[in-house]
Parts: structure tokens; C-alpha cells; sequence
């Protein structure tokens, strides 16, 4: 007699519940409980969104992987179950996101979607072109300084139409100042083919490297977090989503 399917047979919502937890197995390795951690979360427990004891026992390298595990989840079609509700209601009192990612506000690319992760999890800036305008530096400084995020990703993507524009030289408005701060990144790519926005591969190559201008930028024009990178308290990391695909790598 097969005992499992007799009682999945006898008790269906038993077994559905068994089942949605297998599926969702993350980061058991990193916090050596059994569940299903998103950005540390083990979902057998009763937290339904990261706490501030999660969070700091989380090192960034940690962070970084389990980001790239939800990334693989994303890009495979094997997302975990999202309560949105439960992480509403679990957040209302404070928050302790793992980490803080700028990247642009390119509608095909939603950080928090592409890395899987849930309401609480990181705070989450975006601006064109992912650049570090001095604001947002300040927002980054918040997220890490006073709220405890111990991992900066700046996100660049593929076919970035700021990109496109700065290589273009486009002017409209206030944009034509924005795009001028992605300028640098055009002249700083080192690329032996057409140099046109018409060429995907140059426009990909530049995006790269506004990523890693960034990831300068913040180091050089913050203390606060250039200081605490140093400490080994944070990682600031790059990475380039890929629209065809659904990867993000990530790099240093």
C-alpha cells in the first residue's frame, strides 16, 4: 500500500502545503535551518519577511549568493511563493533589508522581481543609467549607515536606452544633463567595432562600464561607505542583467 498517497488522498491541503515548501528550498547551507530563506528567511519559521537578528547574521558574501539564487529561481521559472500580505503586515514595524540596489528604472528590469526576493528584502534605487547622482549616494548611505544593509549592487542591463542616449549624444531637457554623467562610460569602453548605438554589443560594452564607473563613483565620492567597505562591514558589487535570458552576472 503506498502510505504517501493514501493520505495526500485523505488530506489534500497537507500535502499541498508539503509540496509548496519543497519547492521553495533556498539557503539552507547559509543559515542551516530547513526552509525556504528568501534573502535569509526561512519560511517554516513564523517570520514571514527578514528580521534584524536574520539580517545581521547574514555576511554579505552570503547575500551575494543567495541574490544570485533567486536570480537562477527568476530566470528558470522556479519562483518561491510570495506572501505579499503576510511581509505587508510582517514590515509595518521596521525594516531590515540585506541589501540596497541601484539600478535603472528600465520597466523590463525590476530588481526585486529579477533576483526574487519579497517586501523588506532590499531597498531598491533607480534612476536612468544607473548613475550615483549625489542624492542617491545619500539614499545609499541611509540603507547601509542607518539601516543596516550590508550589500551595494548597482545594476546595469542590456539594450539601455540611457545608454543608446548617451552614446548618441541625445538632448532633451533635463534628460541631456543626465546623460552626460553616462558620457565618461562611452569613452572609457575599449571596443575595436562600430561605436553606434545601432551596434548592441558596443551599447552592452558601455553599459558595463557605467556599471563600474558607478561602482568608483560611490567609493570615491562617499567616505561613509567607501569606510565601511573597508571595515568589511559592506560589499558594493556590480552586475549586468540580460534581457534575453533573465541572468545577472555579477562582478566586482
Amino acid at each position: 500500500m503506498n502510505t504517501n498517497l493514501d493520505r495526500c488522498s485523505l488530506q489534500p491541503r497537507h500535502c499541498d502545503s508539503r509540496r509548496a515548501l519543497l519547492k521553495s528550498g533556498m539557503g539552507i547551507a547559509t543559515l542551516g535551518v530547513i526552509g525556504a530563506p528568501l534573502l535569509g528567511v526561512p519560511k517554516l519559521s513564523n517570520a514571514a519577511a527578514l528580521t534584524k537578528d536574520m539580517r545581521d547574521k547574514l555576511t554579505p558574501d552570503q547575500i551575494i549568493e543567495t541574490m544570485q539564487q533567486g536570480n537562477e529561481r527568476f530566470r528558470t521559472g522556479k519562483m518561491s511563493p510570495q506572501d505579499y500580505l503576510a511581509q505587508k503586515r510582517a514590515t509595518i514595524a521596521g525594516q531590515y533589508p540585506a541589501a540596497v540596489i541601484l539600478s535603472c528604472i528600465d520597466s523590463r528590469a525590476p530588481a526585486e522581481i529579477i533576483l526574487d526576493a519579497g517586501i523588506g528584502d532590499t531597498f531598491n534605487a533607480r534612476i536612468a543609467g544607473n548613475i550615483a547622482i549625489d542624492d542617491l549616494l545619500g539614499s545609499l548611505e541611509f540603507a547601509c549607515a542607518v539601516a543596516g544593509a550590508k550589500v551595494v549592487l548597482v545594476m546595469g542591463h542590456t539594450a539601455c536606452g540611457a545608454i543608446k542616449g548617451a552614446i548618441d549624444g541625445a538632448q532633451l531637457g533635463n534628460l541631456t544633463g543626465l546623460l552626460n554623467k553616462i558620457k565618461p562610460a562611452v569613452n572609457a569602453t575599449h571596443y575595436d567595432g562600430e561605436r553606434t548605438s545601432k551596434n548592441d554589443e558596443f551599447v552592452d560594452e558601455v553599459a558595463k562600464t557605467n556599471v563600474r564607473l558607478t561602482i568608483g563613483a560611490i567609493r570615491e565620492r562617499s567616505n561613509v561607505l567607501a569606510g565601511l567597505e573597508r571595515d568589511g562591514k559592506i560589499k558594493i558589487v556590480g552586475s549586468m542583467y540580460r534581457l534575453v535570458g533573465g541572468r545577472v552576472e555579477f562582478f566586482t
